[in-house]
This record gives structure tokens, C-alpha cells and sequence, in this order.
């Protein structure tokens, strides 16, 4: 695939084609990394029945893959900084291979597990890898455009992916859906290998320990608005179905996802065209975006068309999410992107594992009522770190 020519902002230069190909590959590295880590949710009948198990204990095929990752992302980064990346890279989609394999073969519940949790662990070191590796690929000013690109994977596979797999599961077998994803991780290492390039690990004398990347000035601002902002959504995301039920659409819980996945995408694209220029100002307004659906949420008890609206909202604010924040530490961390990348990954999958914690306990306390006041604080604190953090992570100078 090839790309026009563009012209820098601000420079009225010609920046060089985006080298699409490549990125596109780490796009459907990103996909295979949800699909694998999603699919056992929609096909838990089938897998229980197949292994033996409970429903609850199949479900924990889930859970141990987010444990491999929380256990490897950091960790493994910092072990493998001198590592050629696209070795490393294939390494890492081997993980998928081998595991997909292994589960779409085993007939023990243990097995299934260990190759569930490196499944995890492959991801962990993926996801760490991915946003580095599309910003040197490209200019300066064109890092934000190729991390976009490069993140698309991510909610294709949850908006597209995650139900075609579970239709090929059920049309096909449970099984058979792994090994789909099996031999699509297969085909994706020779394209890594033909189309994606590589690039040398750092040398010794300049791999930086963890505590000095994470002191770097914009580093912890940009984490904590990582966790801050991804546990807001993961606590509205886990519980959708409850809370749409609160508002009488329990039957269209399918269509708010739908939209939510669309407005996603849109949100990609605009934050795709934008992201180089004006990180700062967006960031700010797609989390002032968020916290305005979670009022209308709270109003919307009885208005569909409201709960519908900001639903939408709230997939165009979280759209580009990943895409601002990965920018913002690869342009933040500069040459230790990688292990900075890794605590962006770590901070993400603990805000996940914390939705499903706090949002439970918000939902046992006071029911979804709960949830939008909760919402608002954690939105409010990262619009404040955000906005007082100008000179670094979030620097005004990149507007």
C-alpha cells in the first residue's frame, strides 16, 4: 500500500509518505492481541463444556491472560532493551501463535490456563512495543499519525473482530476459533518480516533504569491520567448492561455497544488527523467530552435518545484515547519509549482489573447511580493533571 505525500505543519515542507505497510502490520498485531484476550468471553458455554468446567472457572481464562500481562509487560521491556525490535516484535506474536495452538488443542483446564497466561505475557510485551515502534518509523512530526495507525487493531477487534469470532465459534467450534487466530498470528510474522523494519536495541551505556524513566519529567502525569481516565471508562464499560437496564434499554445493550464502537472509530480518525498538532487541546476535550456523557448518563434514566447520544459521546471521547497517551510518553520519554510504554500497559491493565473491582462495589453499594458521580471525580482529577502538566507530558508547545 502506498501514501500521498504530505505536507508538514507549519513547515510547508513535504514530510515523506507514511509507510503504511508496516503500520498496518502493528495494527493487526494489536488485533490479534484483543481477539485472543476477548474471545473466551463469547464463547464461555462452549469452552466450559469443552473442558469441563464451570462457566465461572472458564471465565478465568480472562483473567490470568490480564495477569500475564500486568506480570510481564515491565519486567520483560526492561530485560530486552537491547534486543533488535523486529526479532523481538516476532517473538512476541510467536507467543500468540504458540499459545492459540496449545488452546485450540488442549483438553485440560491447566494447560488451557498456562497458555492463557503467556498469551498474556506475548501481549504484554507487545502492546509495550507497538507505539515505539510506529513513532521511529516515522518523522517527528508525523509520530502521533503512525501511533493512530498503528492502534486501529485495537477497537476493529472489539467492535468487528470479537463478534465474527464468536459467530465462527458457534458456526465452527470454540476451537476452531483459536486456531483461526493461530495461523492469522502465523501469517503476521512473515509480514512483520517483509514489510515491517527493523531497528537495534539501545546500547548498554544508554538503557535507563525503571525509577529514572519514571521520574522523567511527564512521565507520571501522563500514567496517572492512564489510570485515572481508563478506570472511569472500564467501570461504565464492565457494567453497561446493568445500567442500560436501569434505563429501561436492557434489550438494546447490543445496539449501545454497536454505536459505542462506531463513535470509537470516528474518534480514531479525527484524533489520527489531529494528534501531531493539537495533543494537548484534545486531550482536554475528549476528556471534558467524557465527563458531559456521564451527566447525561445520569439524567438519561428515562430519555433513550439521551442515553443514546451520550453513549456516542462517549465512544468518540475514548476513541482516541490510547492515541493521545501514547504519544504523549513516546514524545515524553524520548529513547526509553519502550519502558515507559511498558508502565502505560501496566497502568491500563490495572485500571481494567480495577473497573470490574470498584464498579462492583459502587454497584453493590448504591446500584448504577453510583457510577456517574464516581465517573466525574475520576474525569475531574485527570482534566487537573492534564491541564497543570503544559511543559511536559502535555506540553501547550505542541498545539
Amino acid at each position: 500500500m502506498t501514501s500521498t505525500t504530505t505536507t508538514a505543519p507549519g513547515f510547508g515542507v513535504q514530510a515523506p509518505p507514511l509507510p503504511l505497510a508496516a503500520l498496518l502490520a502493528l495494527a493487526l498485531a494489536g488485533f490479534v492481541t484483543i481477539l485472543t484476550e476477548a474471545l473466551p468471553a463469547g464463547l464461555l458455554p462452549q469452552i466450559s463444556a469443552g473442558l469441563g468446567v464451570s462457566e465461572a472457572m472458564a471465565g478465568q481464562l480472562v483473567t490470568v491472560y490480564a495477569a500475564g500481562s500486568l506480570a510481564a509487560a515491565i519486567p520483560l521491556t526492561a530485560a530486552t532493551q537491547g534486543m533488535r525490535r523486529r526479532p523481538l516484535l516476532q517473538a512476541a506474536i510467536a507467543g500468540f501463535v504458540v499459545a492459540n495452538t496449545l488452546t485450540a488443542l488442549s483438553g485440560s483446564y491447566a494447560l488451557t490456563m498456562a497458555a492463557r497466561f503467556l498469551a498474556g505475557v506475548s501481549a504484554g510485551l507487545l502492546w509495550a512495543l507497538v507505539a515505539g515502534y510506529a513513532a521511529r518509523m516515522v518523522p517527528p512530526s508525523q509520530k502521533g499519525r503512525a501511533i493512530a495507525i498503528a492502534m486501529l487493531g485495537a477497537p476493529l477487534a472489539l467492535s468487528l473482530g470479537v463478534p465474527a469470532g464468536t459467530f465462527l465459534g458457534n458456526l465452527m467450534g470454540w476451537r476452531m476459533g483459536f486456531g483461526v487466530m493461530s495461523g492469522l498470528a502465523l501469517a503476521l510474522m512473515a509480514w512483520v518480516r517483509i514489510k515491517v523494519p527493523d531497528f537495534a536495541g539501545q546500547a548498554t551505556g544508554k538503557r535507563l533504569p525503571l525509577r529514572r524513566v519514571f521520574t522523567m519529567a511527564g512521565v507520571r502525569p501522563v500514567l496517572f491520567a492512564v489510570l485515572a481516565f481508563v478506570l472511569a471508562h472500564n467501570i461504565l464499560y464492565t457494567y453497561i448492561a446493568p445500567f442500560l437496564a436501569a434505563a429501561g434499554l436492557a434489550e438494546r445493550t447490543d445496539l449501545a455497544l454497536l454505536l459505542f464502537g462506531a463513535a470509537s472509530l470516528l474518534g480514531i480518525w479525527i484524533i489520527g488527523v489531529l494528534v501531531d498538532r493539537r495533543l494537548r487541546t484534545l486531550t482536554l476535550a475528549c476528556t471534558a467530552l467524557f465527563g458531559l456523557a456521564a451527566l447525561a448518563l445520569a439524567a438519561a434514566s428515562d430519555m433513550p435518545a439521551v442515553a443514546y447520544a451520550a453513549i456516542a459521546a462517549w465512544g468518540l471521547a475514548f476513541g482516541g484515547a490510547p492515541t493521545l497517551f501514547q504519544t504523549a510518553l513516546a514524545k515524553t520519554a524520548g529513547d526509553a519509549a519502550d519502558v515507559a510504554q511498558s508502565m502505560l500497559v501496566t497502568s491500563w491493565n490495572v485500571a481494567i482489573a480495577g473497573g470490574g473491582i470498584v464498579g462492583g462495589i459502587l454497584l453493590d453499594w448504591q446500584g448504577v447511580a453510583a457510577f456517574p458521580p464516581a465517573l466525574l471525580a475520576l474525569l475531574a482529577a485527570t482534566l487537573a493533571v492534564v491541564w497543570a502538566d503544559r511543559h511536559h507530558g502535555f506540553a501547550a508547545s505542541r498545539d
